[in-house]
C-alpha cells in the first residue's frame, strides 16, 4: 500500500479543485480504488432493473395508441429505424459512461468537464417532477385495485339516484365506466381554474404508493433488486394471460388486422417522425440519469453494448406485445359497440348478434335514406379509429371490456396489479436517479442515504397533494406534457456534445475498449457526431414549434354535458408550464456560470513554472488502452490509475511514483 503525501501548496490545490476526481490527503489508493460501493448481485438483477425502468405504462398505453393513429404498421418500422439509428447509440453511451465512470448522473459530466455538471442536475430534477405525477398513477391503480374485489364490478353499472329513483344522469349520457372515472374516483371539476377540495380516496392511495417506494428504496439497490424480480417479471405474465384470453375473443382478429396494415403515407408527415422520434427518446428511459445509475453498480468489464442491444431489443418486443392485447381488446369492444348500434324493422333485436355487421351495413346502404338520423352504419372501423391512449384506455376502455369478462373481478385485479407493478418499476428507477447523483456527489453513506431517500419521498408526497385535489388530473397532464420532454430532450442534447465534441468520440471509444477488450463498430462514432445530434436538435425544434403554433391545451370533463372538451390554459398555468420547463433547464447554463467564475478565482498554475507545469502533467497522466507495459511498475499503475472501476483513482500518482515512472520510461 502506497501513502500519497499531503498537497500542502494552495496552488495545487486549487489547481487539484478543478480536476474530475477527489482525493483526500493520506488516502490509501487501494481503499479508494475498491471502496464500498454497491453492486448488483447478479447479472440477472441488473438486466431486470434495466428492463424494469425502459418498460413501463408508456409501452402499455401510449405506443399502442401511436401505432393506432399512424399507419399500424407502417409506424412500427418508423419506430424501429429511429431506434437502431438514435435509441440504440444513446442508450449504449449512457450505459457505457455510467459504467466507466462509476458514478451517478453528476459525476459523469463533472467528470468529463465540470463545466458540464449542470446536466446532472437537470436530470435530477425532471426526474422528481416526473415522479410526482408519476406515483399518482400508481395511486390511481391502487384505488381501482381494491375496488376490484367485489362483485359486480362497481363501474359495471350506473348507479340510480335516490331522489328520482332513476339512473344518474352524467352516467346515463356517458357509460358506466367513463363516470366511474370521472366522478367516482377522480370527483374532477369542470376546468383546471376550479380546484375544489382534496380527494380523500385518492390522498391515502397516494400516502400507499409513496410508502411503498420509500420501503423498496430505503436500502438502495440492495432492497429495490429483490422487488425488480417480482415488479418485471409479473406484468410479461399478465400480459401474455391477456394475449390469450384476447384471442378467444369476438374481433379480436378484426383489432390484429387494424393493428398490423400499414399506411406508408405517414412516412411523408412530420409530425409523425416527431412522434416516434419521441416515443425511442422515451421509451428507452433517455437524459433521466436511471439508465447511469444503474450502470454504475455493474463491474467494469461488463458488455454494456450486448446490454444496450438487449434492453432495447425487450424494449421493443415488449411494446409489440402490448399492442396486441390492446387491440385484441379494443376490436372486441368495438364490434360489441357496432353490434349493439343495429336497427332492423322486421327483425326482433334481443339478439342484434345475429345479424353480422357486413349484413347490416349492406342494409345500411340501401335503406338509409328512409331511416331517421339517428340511426348509423354501425362501422366497426369508426369504432376503431376512436383512439384512446393514456388514462382513458387504462381506466376507461379496458375496464369496460374486463366488466364483461366471465369473473370480472378476477381479471381486473390482475390488469391493475399489472400496472401496479409496470409503475412501481419505472419509479425505482426514476428514484434512482434522484438518489444515486446526489448520494454520490455530496458523499453519502449509511443513515445519511436513508434519511435522504424518506425525506425525498415525504416531499414528493407534501407536492404531490397538487394532483389528489379535484382539478388533480388537469395537473397531472400538465407535467406529463410539458415538465420532461422539452428539458429532457435538452439534457441529451448536451449529453451528445459532450461526448462527441468536448471528450471526444475516439477518446471516449478508447475507454469503452479497455472495459469490453475490445472496440466498438466505428459507425458509433458518426452516429454521436452527427445523427444522433442532429436528430436530438430536430425533435426539439419541432416540439417548440408544435408548442407556439399550436398552444398548450388540455382535455376537461364537463360535468352537464356528460362529455369532454378541449380548453387552453389559463395565463397562471402558462406561466406554470414555462416555470417547470425553466426550472428543469435552468442547471445547465448555471453550472457552466458557476465552472466559469470559479475558475477566474484560481490562479493558472501552469503558466507560472515549466518545472511546476511539468510535475503536474506528470501527476494526471492521461491513460489509454494502448500504453504498452513495460515493467511490472506499469502494470501497477494501469490497475491503480487507469481503470474506470477505480474512479477515485484515475490520473493520480505520487510524488515518487512519478519520478520512478519516468526513469522507466526513460531507459
Amino acid at each position: 500500500m502506497v501513502e500519497k503525501p499531503s498537497l500542502d501548496s494552495t496552488e495545487e490545490r486549487a489547481w487539484l479543485g478543478e480536476g474530475q476526481c477527489h482525493m483526500q490527503p493520506g488516502t490509501d489508493v487501494v481503499e479508494i480504488a475498491n471502496g464500498d460501493r454497491p453492486a448488483w448481485d447478479s447479472k440477472i438483477q441488473y438486466v431486470l432493473a434495466q428492463v424494469g425502468f425502459s418498460v413501463g405504462l408508456g409501452n402499455v398505453w401510449r405506443f399502442p395508441y401511436l401505432c393506432h393513429q399512424n399507419g399500424g404498421g407502417a409506424f412500427m418500422l418508423l419506430y424501429v429505424f429511429l431506434l437502431l439509428v438514435v435509441g440504440v447509440p444513446l442508450f449504449f453511451m449512457e450505459l457505457a459512461a455510467g459504467q466507466s465512470i462509476r458514478q451517478g448522473s453528476i459525476g459523469v459530466w463533472k467528470h468529463i468537464s465540470p463545466k458540464l455538471a449542470g446536466i446532472g442536475y437537470s436530470s435530477c430534477m425532471v426526474c422528481f417532477f416526473v415522479a410526482l405525477y408519476y406515483n399518482v398513477i400508481i395511486a390511481w391503480s391502487l384505488f381501482y385495485m381494491g375496488n376490484s374485489f367485489q362483485y359486480p364490478l362497481p363501474w359495471q353499472q350506473c348507479p340510480v339516484d335516490v331522489a328520482t329513483n332513476d339512473t344518474v344522469r352524467e352516467c346515463a349520457s356517458s357509460s358506466p365506466t367513463t363516470y366511474f372515472w370521472f366522478r367516482k374516483a377522480l370527483n374532477i371539476t369542470n376546468s383546471i381554474e376550479e380546484s375544489g377540495e382534496l380527494n380523500s380516496n385518492m390522498t391515502v392511495c397516494l400516502l400507499a404508493a409513496w410508502t411503498i417506494v420509500s420501503l423498496a428504496m430505503i436500502k438502495g439497490i440492495k432492497s429495490s433488486a429483490k422487488v425488480m424480480y417480482f415488479s418485471s417479471v409479473f406484468p410479461y405474465v399478465v400480459l401474455f394471460i391477456f394475449l390469450i384470453r384476447g384471442l378467444m375473443l369476438d374481433g379480436a382478429m378484426e383489432g390484429i388486422t387494424y393493428m398490423f396494415y400499414p399506411k406508408l403515407e405517414i412516412w411523408g408527415n412530420v409530425q409523425v417522425w416527431r412522434q416516434a422520434a419521441t416515443q425511442v427518446f422515451f421509451a428507452l428511459g433517455l437524459g433521466y440519469g436511471s439508465v447511469i445509475a444503474y450502470s454504475s453498480y455493474n463491474p467494469v468489464h461488463n458488455n454494456c453494448h450486448r446490454d444496450a442491444l438487449m434492453v432495447s431489443g425487450i424494449n421493443f418486443m415488449t411494446s409489440v406485445l402490448a399492442s396486441l392485447v390492446v387491440f385484441v381488446v379494443l376490436g372486441f369492444r368495438a364490434k360489441n359497440i357496432a353490434l349493439r348500434c343495429h336497427w332492423w324493422p322486421w327483425f326482433n333485436m334481443t339478439d342484434p348478434s345475429s345479424v353480422s355487421i357486413a349484413e347490416y351495413r349492406e342494409w345500411y346502404s340501401h335503406y338509409r335514406s328512409m331511416v331517421g338520423p339517428n340511426i348509423t352504419d354501425c362501422s366497426l372501423e369508426q369504432e376503431m379509429n376512436k383512439g384512446v391512449e393514456g388514462t382513458g384506455l387504462a381506466f376507461i376502455a379496458f375496464t369496460e371490456v374486463m366488466a364483461v369478462f366471465p369473473a370480472s373481478p378476477f381479471w381486473s385485479t390482475l390488469f391493475f396489479l399489472m400496472l401496479l407493478n409496470l409503475g412501481l418499476s419505472t419509479m425505482f428507477g426514476t428514484m434512482q436517479g434522484i438518489l444515486t447523483p446526489l448520494m454520490d456527489n455530496f458523499s453519502l453513506s449509511g443513515l445519511r442515504r436513508t434519511l435522504l431517500t424518506v425525506s425525498t419521498c415525504a416531499l414528493g408526497f407534501l407536492i404531490g397533494l397538487l394532483f389528489t385535489q379535484r382539478s388533480g388530473n388537469y395537473f397531472v397532464t400538465m407535467f406529463d406534457d410539458y415538465s420532461a420532454t422539452l428539458p429532457l430532450v435538452i439534457v441529451v442534447i448536451f449529453e451528445t456534445i459532450s461526448v462527441a465534441w468536448i471528450y471526444g468520440t475516439d477518446r471516449f471509444l478508447d475507454d469503452v475498449e479497455v472495459m469490453l477488450k475490445w472496440r466498438p463498430p466505428v459507425v458509433y462514432k458518426y452516429l454521436w457526431k452527427y445523427v444522433c445530434l442532429l436528430a436530438m436538435i430536430g425533435l426539439l425544434a419541432a416540439s417548440l414549434l408544435r408548442m407556439v403554433f399550436k398552444g398548450p391545451t388540455y382535455t376537461a370533463w364537463n360535468r352537464s354535458t356528460a362529455s369532454e372538451m378541449t380548453l387552453e390554459y389559463p395565463g397562471w398555468a402558462l406561466a406554470m408550464i414555462v416555470m417547470l420547463i425553466v426550472f428543469a433547464s435552468l442547471p445547465v447554463p448555471i453550472g457552466y456560470i458557476h465552472s466559469m467564475l470559479k475558475n477566474r478565482q484560481v490562479p493558472n498554475t501552469h503558466s507560472e513554472e515549466e518545472g511546476g507545469q511539468e510535475m503536474h502533467h506528470g501527476f494526471y497522466t492521461k491513460c489509454t488502452s494502448t500504453e504498452q507495459l513495460d515493467s511490472d511498475f506499469d502494470q501497477r499503475f494501469l490497475n491503480y490509475s487507469c481503470w474506470p472501476e477505480h474512479r477515485n483513482t484515475l490520473r493520480y500518482m505520487t510524488y515518487e511514483e512519478t519520478a520512478v515512472h519516468r526513469k522507466t520510461k526513460n531507459l
